[in-house]
């Protein structure tokens, strides 16, 4: 179906920002240059905001000479109080991106929260596939948490957020935390997140008019099957921690910021765990976006301004100033 009548108007200019070829081994390259040009843009913006920008590389044991490398923000103003932490996790399908290419909305959470935020370059499929990417996303939260004295931040306002296969790391990461009983997490942030591998399939996504613009079910498809190799989407063992909609129990989990685009192709799989979530007695903050397709908020448009904008006082609210 020709869903372009449904996009919403601002947003139809954009369209040729973005490939428009189906995700495969022989475009993945095409990608990943894509968003490489994207990062190497986007870092430029700090200069805008009253933060300081830095690398770190952090130990993963019990590898041992092994690291993860990590982009932090914060404000420029010191405080002698301790700050809250936004743990981030870029979007690109598993199989590209790096922090960088959200430096703006990073810069931002920085600056408006008032907090650190950390966002690893974690492991990319088809390189590394399940679970490497998991273990860097757990490793970088356990680390945050050990490190809280040094890195002058709260234990008790740790805070996950992730675009697409970012938010698919953020829940994630909230349901390995509770099964493992590791560091308490106060919010999960997730925008369009990528939960489903059974997506792949039509039955899974009956809506007709998702999925046809910048993140199609063949490039989802192909994305989730480097991702699980040698194991294959949709089938029975598919673990919650790489597919987080395979989670059998939801509750107790920290509550939920969703936001998605009625285009995208990940809408029928996010209102079911939204649904579910909100079955398991877990809150959940939902806004679905008219019009919107995947990736709509990384446009020049009002709506993406907007989204950013409601995206940020939602967080804000669970970010209460430190009583000590």
């Amino acid at each position: 179906m020709n869903t372009a009548r449904l996009v919403l108007p601002e947003l139809l200019p954009t369209l040729n920002q973005f490939p428009a070829t189906d995700l495969t081994p022989e475009t993945l390259p095409d990608l990943r240059n894509a968003l490489e040009n994207r990062a190497a843009q986007a870092f430029q913006k700090a200069e805008d905001f009253q933060v300081t920008v830095e690398q770190r590389h952090i130990p993963v044991p019990p590898e041992g000479d092994r690291t993860i490398r990590l982009l932090a923000v914060q404000p420029k103003e010191t405080s002698s109080t301790p700050r809250p932490v936004l743990l981030h996790f870029h979007g690109g399908g598993h199989c590209a991106g790096r922090p960088e290419q959200n430096t703006a909305e990073l810069c931002r959470f920085a600056q408006d929260l008032n907090c650190l935020v950390i966002s690893p370059d974690y492991r990319l499929t088809p390189e590394t596939p399940f679970p490497g990417g998991i273990k860097d996303a757990y490793a970088t939260l356990c680390w945050i948490h050990d490190n809280a004295d040094a890195l002058s931040i709260r234990r008790d306002q740790i805070a996950v957020t992730g675009e697409s296969a970012g938010g698919n790391l953020a829940a994630a990461v909230c349901l390995l935390a509770r099964d493992r009983n590791g560091p308490a997490i106060l919010f999960q942030n997730l925008i369009y997140p990528m939960l489903d591998d059974r997506t792949i399939d039509n039955e899974a996504n009956p809506s007709p008019v998702a999925g046809e613009f910048v993140w199609t079910r063949a490039s989802n498809t192909y994305a989730w099957g480097i991702l699980l190799a040698p194991s294959l989407p949709g089938a029975d063992d598919i673990s919650p921690y790489a597919a987080p909609s395979r989670a059998s129990d939801l509750s107790g989990l920290p509550p939920v910021i969703m936001m998605i685009g009625s285009l995208d192709l990940f809408l029928e799989e996010d209102l079911l765990y939204a649904q579910r979530l909100i079955r398991s007695g877990v809150s959940v903050e939902l806004e679905i976006v008219p019009g919107a397709f995947h990736a709509f908020d990384v446009t020049e448009t009002p709506v993406a301004k907007r989204t950013l904008d409601r995206r940020i006082t939602s967080m804000k609210r669970f970010f209460t100033p430190s009583r000590d």
